[in-house]
This record gives structure tokens, sequence and C-alpha cells, in this order.
């Protein structure tokens, strides 16, 4: 199989599949086994693609060198046909695509939009942000939390999609999670918990989004590092997160006494830096390459990276973590039983 360019990856909201939008079509994943289970050029490359859950419905956006669809619109492709079967045009490139049951956002630079979904998608609801080419935007799969860049530097708004209807004034939550521009958001599965990072990188902010407060402050490292992605564990016990160091960090979030803290944590001259928990356990990836990670089973960690390879460890909760998989995807054919 000719290796193509990756443009983006992504898991799916159970985080047991992975899209892979490519220079050469889209191509989809299982984690655990992995095994490819959609590889087409139908679609030409793709810069990004969104799952719904485990379903035959895929949100694309075009982008490459050999485009099909539009960078500025979101095409929804059913693959049990093989075809498009919606098609939302904008005024600018979308950044991002969030895709759940009933809704369907949409990223563009300066604005975030809520449709209907999937029966003839209607905007239901449009905030406007501060400029996001990121496109950092995510929704709960369960619940109806919705985060995205808040107008301030570093701030998040929050929305609940259940409260929120047409035409209302709601205005939506702040948080104010930095001092500088945002580099990654997370939210959990019940849409209870807020996970935020900031160009800085040495730090991600856990928020209770019910109470609007600051739960945990996880320390990455020391030096600035670029972070590429922050995930929740299902049940919200655990976080991960990978950057351009090539490490992956695992942090406890429910059971905190589990994460390293400082030796000179008693002697209080370093201030506030000190109370900052370090990460339970953390293996590596390849320095410098893109890869987004999230748990499997069995508590597991999954790293996907661009130059198509593929890690999986486990780990213990007295910091031991071992490699129990290693592949390159990219390599991996068609398996559609």
């Amino acid at each position: 199989m000719t290796r193509s360019r990756v443009l983006s990856l992504s898991f799916n909201q159970d985080q047991g599949c992975f899209t892979c939008a490519s220079e050469s079509g889209l191509r989809v994943y299982n984690v655990d086994p992995l095994a490819q289970k959609l590889y087409t050029e139908a679609v030409g490359s793709v810069a990004s693609a969104e799952m719904l859950f485990r379903t035959n419905i895929i949100a694309l956006v075009g982008g490459g060198k050999n485009p099909r669809y539009d960078e500025k619109a979101v095409t929804i492709w059913d693959d049990h046909r093989g075809e498009p079967i919606i098609d939302i045009t904008f005024a600018q490139p979308v950044q991002a695509v969030r895709i759940k049951k009933d809704r369907l956002i949409v990223v563009l630079r300066n604005q975030v939009h809520v449709f209907s979904f999937p029966n003839s998608p209607q905007k239901l609801l449009s905030f406007d942000t501060r400029d996001n080419p990121r496109g950092l935007c995510e929704v709960s799969p369960f619940g109806s939390t919705l985060v995205f860049p808040g107008h301030i530097c570093g701030s998040v708004q929050i929305v609940n999609l259940d409260n929120s209807q047409p035409g209302q004034t709601s205005s939506p939550v702040t948080i104010n999670a930095h001092k500088t521009e945002l580099a990654c958001v997370a939210v959990n599965q019940s849409g209870t918990l807020l996970a935020t990072a900031s160009v800085k990188g040495t730090l991600i902010r856990v928020f209770d989004i019910n109470k609007k407060t600051l739960q945990l402050e996880l320390r990455r490292g020391a030096d600035p590092a670029k972070l590429y992605c922050i995930s929740f564990s299902l049940d919200s016990a655990y976080l991960c997160a990978s950057s351009d160091k090539g490490t992956v960090h695992i942090f406890a979030v429910k059971e905190t006494e589990l994460n390293k803290r400082s030796t000179f944590k008693k002697m209080g001259f370093l201030g506030q830096y000190v109370e900052s928990q370090w990460g339970l356990a953390n293996f590596t990836v390849p320095a410098e390459c893109a890869c987004v990670c999230a748990f499997g089973p069995n508590q597991s960690v999954i790293a996907i990276c661009v130059d198509g390879t593929f890690h999986k460890y486990v780990f213990t909760k007295d910091g031991n973590c071992n490699r129990e998989a290693y592949d390159v995807y990219l390599d991996i054919g068609d398996d559609m039983d």
C-alpha cells in the first residue's frame, strides 16, 4: 500500500475507533484489535473526518492536494451508500467538526454553529469566539456540554445545549482557564469535567463544569511544549496528554493521591509550582511527531501518530507502564469482517 501524508487523526466518541484523513482519502480503524475497517479514495484528499460513534456516518472536510469536497463545507458521508448525503457550505474554511446523535457542530475561525441532526439539518445556535485557528471545540458524547474558546485570551465558553433554544439570548458561561492562548480542550463523556491546556504547554487544568471551579492542576513538565491532545478515560478516572516532546503523560483524576508530587512540597520555597501534581505514568512516542491519545480497555492508553505508528501501553496504579502493542497502521490492509 502506498504511503500518503496523514493530515489529521481523530478518535470516535467511545475511543474504540479512529479516523485517518490523508492526501489519498479516508481510512477508519478499529483500535482493539487494530484493524482497518474502511479505506476509500472516493472522497479525495481529506483535511479532517469525524465518526458518529460506530455508525456508517462520517463528517468530512475537504483539504490537501486533491480534494473532492470543499474546505468551506461539511460533507456527511454515508459509508453504507458510498456517497454523501448532506452538504453544508459556509463563507469561510471549516476548522473542525464535532458530531452527536442529535447535533452537528461546525467550527469556523471566529464562530461555532450548532445544527440539528441528522434529518434536514437546521441551524439552531451560533456563537462568536476569539480567533480559533486550531478549531478548538469539544462536545460531550452523553450529556449536553459544548466548550470552545471565549473572547478573552485563555478563556473557555461553556454551553448547555439542552438549555439553549433557537432565538434565545443565553450567554455562555466563561471560565478563565489560562493567561495565554488555549492549545487544547477536552470534556469527559458526561460533560461534567473540562480539561484545558495553553500554548505554554506546562500545565493542564481540570475544572468542575457544574460548579465552575478549578478541581485539579496537573503538570506535564517544566519546559514549554506544544500539546497535541488531552483526553479523559471513559469513566473519567484518568486523563492522558501528548505533546511534541514525544511523551504521553497519564494522570489520575479521581484517585489523585496516585499522582506524583514534588519532593520539595513541604519546604514551600518553590511556591505554587510544587503544588501541581505530576503524572502517574508516561511513555514515549516519536518526538515532534503529532499524535492523538485515548484510553483503551484494561487500563491501556493508545497513541496514534501522523507518521503511521500505533502505540498501546498498559499502566498500573503504582506508575508502571509497559508496551503491549506497536504497529504501523498505514501498512494494515482491509479487514471488513
